[in-house]
């Protein structure tokens, strides 16, 4: 969802009341989270960086229950401010959450509460978006978290929006991140939100990441079900869509082979995974694909028939979204990366007059993460703003779908 969603022009006219002060960034730490992640926003917001053009904001790091606080590695950590100092802020996030499992201690969630109605913007990075749904913040909103927990946010709190595709979701006054980088994408969106793209820019050159990344997480995930659901009923049905993905078949007939309507079925997938039927099946389909593409000789049309899909066409359209590449540029980078490719694979062109790569998400890590040959070129590369959305795709490319 981007920054300008339908609840944005509401939130966006409330009003902090009492003491807070916009420019005041309280970040809520717990025992037992990780210190990455802990630290995003402690980076972005606690340094002084005007000589670069950054406006400064004012940071208040706040224990969310009684210290010390142990992290990553067995480091222990002593918070300055304890949750009164929430009581000032104008941004109130949480970087993080111990267990997806564990219930927040209720006096962070009361202080998240208060902090809301009068009138502060909430944000949760990764797994602090199981805190915000604990404290009722995400009823009835788009969300999303890391992709690994997002089955689990959705089943946990159906009603909460989880899309599990986003690198992070601008609701207006709440604000969720995916995993570990994405908080980075989500704290510099605020930052522009906040002061504009210059100074968004700037910090971004300053951490050396990128200004703005495009797609969503769907070049991550993996898309096998949660093993918490593993003994549901619908596994068998999914285990066998997995082993037929050679074969044309859509969401209908998996509908049917678990003997429910297509309505009650989208439903109770979508509550047990927290994707949609017919946007898993795209994704299952788009996975092999990379896999055949990386590991045989099959033509691009081969690849399409023996995944499912009922044109070339089909895949291409279906692979650009999802990965931002061709199908054959995506061979032509994956295997110029590996010792002993065909040389003429090697020095591939984007069939848009691009190195092969050189487009986000169009190369392999892991299960279709993007290619490396962008950061090849060396820190210049992020000195160059980026004219897509930050992280978000188009309502165009978040609504195509369509049959497989």
């Amino acid at each position: 969802m981007s920054h300008d969603s339908t609840a944005a022009p509401e939130t966006a006219a409330r009003k902090l009341s009492g003491r807070r002060r916009r420019e005041i960034v309280a970040v809520v730490l717990f025992s037992g989270g990780p210190i990455f992640e802990s630290s995003i926003p402690l980076s972005v917001f606690g340094i002084d960086r005007q000589d670069a053009g950054v406006p400064r904001y004012r940071l208040l790091v706040c224990s969310g229950e009684d210290g010390p606080l142990r992290t990553t590695g067995g480091l222990e950590l002593t918070a300055p401010h304890n949750l009164d100092a929430i009581s000032r802020a104008g941004t109130v996030v949480v970087p993080a959450w111990r267990s997806i499992t564990a219930p927040p201690p209720e006096e962070a969630l009361d202080a998240l509460r208060r902090a809301h109605e009068e009138g502060a913007r909430i944000v949760g990075l990764c797994t602090g978006a199981f805190v915000l749904a604990a404290a009722g913040l995400l009823d009835g909103r788009p969300a999303t978290t890391h992709w690994m927990y997002a089955p689990t946010l959705a089943k946990r709190y159906p009603s909460v929006h989880v899309d599990p595709r986003e690198l992070f979701v601008d609701d207006g006054d709440v604000l969720t991140s995916a995993g570990t980088a994405a908080g980075i994408d989500l704290c510099l969106h605020i930052v522009r939100t906040d002061h504009g793209n210059e100074a968004a820019g700037a910090l971004a050159r300053r951490l050396v990441v990128p200004p703005r990344r495009s797609g969503g997480q769907e070049r991550y995930l993996d898309r096998s079900l949660p093993e918490e659901i593993g003994a549901d009923p619908l596994a068998e049905v999914v285990a066998w869509a997995l082993e037929h993905l050679h074969e044309q078949f859509d969401v209908e007939t998996l509908a049917a082979r678990a003997y429910m309507s297509r309505r009650t079925f989208d439903r109770r997938f979508r509550s047990l995974t927290g994707s949609a039927p017919l946007q898993w099946l795209i994704t299952q389909r788009v996975l092999q694909a990379q896999r055949l593409l990386e590991t045989s000789d099959y033509s691009v049309d081969e690849v399409a028939g023996r995944c499912g899909f009922r044109s070339p066409v089909a895949l291409r359209g279906h692979f650009r979204r999802q990965l931002g590449s061709s199908p054959a540029a995506y061979r032509a980078a994956y295997r110029a990366r590996r010792p002993g490719a065909d040389k003429s694979s090697e020095a591939g062109v984007h069939p848009e007059g691009l190195p092969s790569g050189a487009r986000r998400g169009a190369g392999p890590l892991g299960g279709g993460a993007p290619l490396a040959a962008e950061n090849s070129r060396g820190q210049e590369t992020y000195g160059a703003a980026r004219p897509s959305l930050p992280g978000q795709r188009t309502d165009a490319e978040r609504s195509a779908s369509g049959r497989v």
